[in-house]
């Protein structure tokens, strides 16, 4: 590996935003897959800098201790996240999403006046090993869905993150396919949302998902792709069926 830090990483991938071959909805980026806090918020970040869909845009998942999503995304809702989440989140286009580096393993998110959240992030043996192992797998290996379905629990025991599932089915419909290609951990977060305090990072007491999708029950965060099917087409919804109709 060439890049060795998640800022060096990132500032690659924003120089070559190149999108994996395919006939599918395919997204290039980077983000905060998700940290969950001990008050019983939750926050993620998406920054894909190419998309086969639309412009490069970013995202802010967040949802409240009741369990309530909102998306706030800088792009048209129909061609961001919510077009695939969007059925059981609320959504609010942003005018912009800040994202500054202090240094190789610190940044800042800001949404305006609402949102200010510090960054730390640190690598690990575990999330070296994942590294190295993405770096290694060909694009065949991680468009594979018996491949995928093997590496979720494999990252689940080596990142202690509760349920990973790195394909199945979104609450919109559309299958996903996620490919984490370099992974750090959150060393610290630090937020505050719409003038509250979030608190220290910490698992919820159960753990979150959309559709098929988990969110970690500790703070990782990747450089890497994802691709869905078609929005509107129909799909096999017997892979993964449960909780694909709610967010929790």
């Amino acid at each position: 590996m060439t890049t060795t830090t998640p800022r060096q990483a990132v500032e690659a991938v924003q120089a070559n935003p190149l999108l994996p071959e395919g006939d599918d909805e395919r997204f290039t980026g980077y983000g905060v897959m998700g940290v969950p806090f001990a008050s019983g918020h939750y926050l993620a970040l998406r920054d894909f800098v190419a998309t086969s869909v639309g412009p490069a845009y970013r995202a802010i998942w967040h949802r409240d201790p009741q369990g309530r999503w909102t998306i706030h995304t800088t792009g048209a809702p129909e061609l961001t996240c919510p077009r695939y989440f969007g059925s059981v989140t609320a959504t609010a286009q942003v005018p912009s999403i800040s994202v500054s580096w202090h240094d190789d393993h610190t940044l800042d998110v800001t949404l305006g006046d609402q949102l200010s959240w510090r960054i730390e992030l640190q690598a690990t043996p575990a999330t070296q090993m994942m590294t190295t192992m993405g770096g290694m797998l060909p694009e065949a290996g991680w468009n594979s869905s018996v491949v995928l379905a093997a590496m979720g629990p494999m990252a689940r025991t080596m990142l202690g993150t509760g349920r990973i599932r790195l394909h199945g089915a979104t609450p919109n419909g559309p299958l996903f396919k996620a490919a984490p290609l370099q992974v750090w951990r959150l060393a610290g977060a630090d937020a505050t949302y719409h003038g509250q305090n979030l608190g220290e990072p910490g698992p919820l007491g159960r753990q979150t998902h959309l559709g098929d999708f988990w969110l970690p029950q500790r703070g990782i965060f990747f450089v890497g792709r994802a691709r869905f099917t078609p929005a509107g087409e129909q799909v096999d919804r017997t892979v993964g069926a449960a909780g694909t109709t709610m967010g929790r």
